[in-house]
């Protein structure tokens, strides 16, 4: 889980994409020789674990005949391909080990041959060969390959299921085992299922499991039952202990905390909490990272954790989702509201954030069209989501903004209007001012 990698999907994305070649013939051995042969090869790289085995170091490409082939384009110099890859990897083993049809081919984007090796040793599937550059050429035209890690899923019969699943990455970080077979009926059960959870979410179901119905306190060996924040307006907070940008946004996750439960007490009635949702990755770093908060949280290793991630469809971190008073998600853009309205993005409702839009518009009539900023050399200018603004990270607090923006219309550079920190414009002919 990085920025890092637990990203946010509209549930709306659609997860299934046929090609559009006009075909829908049986994906037969020469169709796979034909997208994944050379002239001059017809095998492909078993993987390093199994060369050593039984000392094959080539699979017949028409080995493959009848399999599920997921083809994974991927490189080891990229760090969302490494993380999940460490994620495929677990996915792959568990599905050959129940017996699943299934097989993984690796198209490798590596820089050099040495690259290459080193990341291969790690998977437990086929490769193409390093040295052949056309085909995997081939392979990214052929399927549009636009950014990596990318996961392609191809059924041997396309014409009984009717798609080649191009969103392979995101099957596996939402449903992992039991997206196989990656069939177009498969996925829209999943959805179903999935649609279905989330009418009857309640924070309960949430949070407890058969052998855990409370939460950790700030102490660690206080229990709170989770029955007692029923009502509530909580936090989800994934997060972990070795996240740099989790390490920037915890601090001031909780002092709007903080503000907002003070302000909650002097009104009386309403309360807010959050529940840290932990990816670090042992016991230790835990309990110091933990021990930082002023909230409650999961234990570690509990397998809701991993449960929550999946079914929020978690891909980066920090990450913060907001569950209402009755059970049901909020928002899942809790960092990026807190963010730009601090503690008046309470309690994050659609109406609320509305409120909060208009008042910002208000606000952006009386700004500057114009600034200079300490942290950048050349001027900024005003900009809002209808005059080339948009959403953005902020050059200067590294954080979600949207909306209201200072930009650079030089080089892109932008920043939160909150950020600006105005200075005299550089004279002109100064080096300053080139």
């Amino acid at each position: 889980m990085e920025e890092m990698n637990w990203e946010d999907n509209s549930s709306n994305i659609n997860l299934v994409r046929a090609l559009t070649n006009g075909d829908s013939k049986k994906i037969s051995t020469s169709r796979f020789s034909s997208v994944l042969a050379s002239k001059d090869r017809d095998y492909l790289l078993s993987s390093t674990q199994a060369a050593e085995a039984d000392h094959h170091q080539q699979v017949k490409i028409s080995d493959l005949e009848g399999k599920v082939i997921g083809l994974y384009f991927s490189a080891n110099w990229y760090p969302p391909c490494r993380n999940f890859n460490r994620v495929l990897i677990d996915v792959y083993k568990q599905l050959k080990s129940n017996g699943s049809n299934f097989e993984i081919v690796f198209v490798s984007s590596d820089e050099d041959l040495d690259a290459f090796n080193t990341y291969r040793e790690s998977m437990p599937w086929l490769s193409i060969p390093f040295s052949d550059l056309e085909t995997k050429k081939a392979l990214n035209r052929k399927f549009e390959v636009e950014g990596i890690p990318c996961l392609v899923i191809l059924q041997p019969e396309d014409n009984k299921d009717g798609a080649t699943l191009f969103d392979g990455v995101e099957l596996i970080y939402r449903y992992g085992v039991e997206a196989y077979p990656f069939t177009k009926k498969r996925l829209e059960e999943l959805q179903r299922e999935e649609r279905l959870r989330h009418e009857n979410q309640t924070l309960t179901n949430l949070l407890t499991n058969p052998e855990r119905d409370y939460l950790l306190g700030p102490t660690i060996t206080r229990k709170v039952p989770v029955d007692s924040l029923v009502g509530k307006t909580v936090g989800l907070y994934f997060s972990a202990h070795w996240c740099v940008p989790c390490a920037k946004f915890t601090p001031k996750l909780i002092s709007i905390y903080q503000k907002i439960k003070q302000t909650l007490k002097e009104k009386g009635g309403e309360d807010f909490e959050i529940v840290f949702v932990s990816n670090d990755r042992d016991q230790s770093s835990f309990d110091s990272y933990f021990g930082t908060m002023p909230w409650l949280a999961l234990p570690f290793g509990d397998p809701t954790v991993r449960t929550l991630a999946k079914y929020f469809d978690v891909q980066g971190i920090p990450y913060l989702i907001i569950i209402g008073p009755d059970g049901k998600t909020v928002t899942k853009q809790g960092r990026n509201l807190i963010n730009l309205y601090q503690e008046n993005a309470y309690p994050f409702t659609d109406a609320k954030v509305e409120m909060l839009e208009r008042e910002m518009e208000e606000v952006a009539k009386n700004l500057p069209v114009s600034v200079s900023h300490a942290g950048h050399r050349h001027v900024l200018t005003l900009v809002s989501e209808g005059t080339g603004g948009g959403p953005f990270i902020c050059c200067d607090c590294d954080e979600q903004g949207s909306g209201w923006a200072y930009q650079c219309l030089e080089c892109g550079y932008e920043v939160h209007p909150k950020c600006v920190r105005a200075v005299a414009p550089a004279p002109v002919g100064s080096i300053e001012g080139r």
